[in-house]
């Protein structure tokens, strides 16, 4: 029944994109699949055709997407059949989470077993928040079920979220409270790291992640090292989970904004806005101490983390898109890559060079 109620939607997603006023055709660069409101962050499902889509305005959630038949469709509903709470892991989570505002933001995915994975997604509607997710394969479609949240400290809005092998999860703050967006474009430390451990009442700092603009988050598969995204910086930087006081390495980006970055395909992808972009004026700017909003459509740039030779080495980009804009993410599915925006209305796909 659920698998019929899933792919009753998924069909219904793709007749309404078909009807709709914009017909969603590809321009010379981008293929789109139109309507899934501001999917700021992307995350692949590993040796499967799904994709996950947060989706960052009240209620847009998230979308479940089918990479071949390119569909999507709303995913968590609050069904009886996707709530199961696990109060001994989550005691502090304040109640169930209502898909009415459930504003999804950051994703994390960490596989648990065949068929298995935990997703982990920032929350800003109804609370601060990072919700918990178990996905399970049934008749070939993942099903979806809440298990918690871990709430915010208070003031403290999260970004992006990440876990380690041994259930411990990291979020970033970008800017904290009495900070600005202005300030971390001009380079003053707004953000920082918060490490929750399993049987840890609430998240704690972690003394040295402290940058300008903590954004993007990934753990290495080393379990040891994480990498943090300082937007004010356009730097990769990378700590010792053993001792954040000083970080390991700073790599800084080839003239784009980094937003999100994530392992996808055995890649450690990173994704953003072109930096300096003619067509906008050149490098994002501060005037009368407010940041430019960025709605001028720049340039995107995927870019592929390489700690071995210190550097990003850029593997897509193109030019701006008068129907796409504010890239944050990208993942990669069977050859493409899928991309995600903060503020469009659609997600792109190109082929990968």
């Amino acid at each position: 029944m659920i698998s019929a109620l899933l792919a009753a939607a998924l069909a219904s997603t793709a007749d309404s994109g078909a009807a709709a006023i914009d017909p969603c055709i590809p321009d010379e660069e981008l293929s789109y699949v139109c309507g899934a409101e501001k999917p700021e962050d992307v995350v692949a499902m590993e040796g499967t055709k799904w994709l996950i889509a947060s989706g960052f305005s009240t209620g847009a959630g998230l979308k479940l997407v089918d990479t071949k038949s390119r569909t999507f469709a709303l995913w968590y509903r609050g069904t009886v059949d996707q709530i199961d709470p696990d109060a001994h892991d989550f005691p502090h989570c304040q109640g169930r989470l209502d898909p009415a505002l459930f504003n999804a933001r950051g994703l994390s995915i960490r596989q648990a077993g065949l068929g298995r994975w935990r997703l982990l997604v920032v929350n800003h509607g109804g609370r601060e928040s990072i919700e918990i997710f178990d996905v399970a394969m049934r008749s070939g479609l993942p099903h979806l079920t809440w298990r918690g949240c871990l709430p915010m400290p208070e003031g403290q809005v999260a970004n992006s979220v990440a876990s380690f092998s041994d259930g411990t999860i990291l979020t970033t703050v970008l800017t904290r409270p009495g900070t600005t967006i202005a300030d971390f474009v001009q380079g003053r430390a707004t953000g920082a790291v918060w490490q929750w451990r399993p049987g840890d009442a609430s998240f704690t700092l972690l003394p040295g992640t402290e940058l300008p603009g903590n954004n993007g988050l990934e753990t290495d598969p080393d379990d040891r090292h994480f990498h943090v995204v300082a937007f004010g910086w356009h730097a990769v930087i990378t700590f010792d989970r053993a001792d954040t006081k000083r970080p390991v390495s700073r790599i800084e980006a080839p003239d784009f904004m980094p937003d999100n970055i994530h392992w996808t395909g055995g890649r450690l992808l990173l994704a953003g806005m072109r930096h300096d972009e003619p067509a906008c004026g050149g490098l994002r700017r501060v005037i009368d101490g407010i940041a430019d909003p960025m709605v001028c459509h720049r340039g995107w740039i995927v870019g592929e983390l390489d700690r071995a030779q210190n550097r990003i080495r850029t593997i897509a980009y193109g030019t701006p898109r008068p129907r796409f804009n504010g890239l944050s993410a990208a993942a990669l599915v069977d050859g493409a890559l899928w991309l995600g925006s903060y503020q469009s209305a659609r997600l792109a796909v190109v082929p990968l060079p």
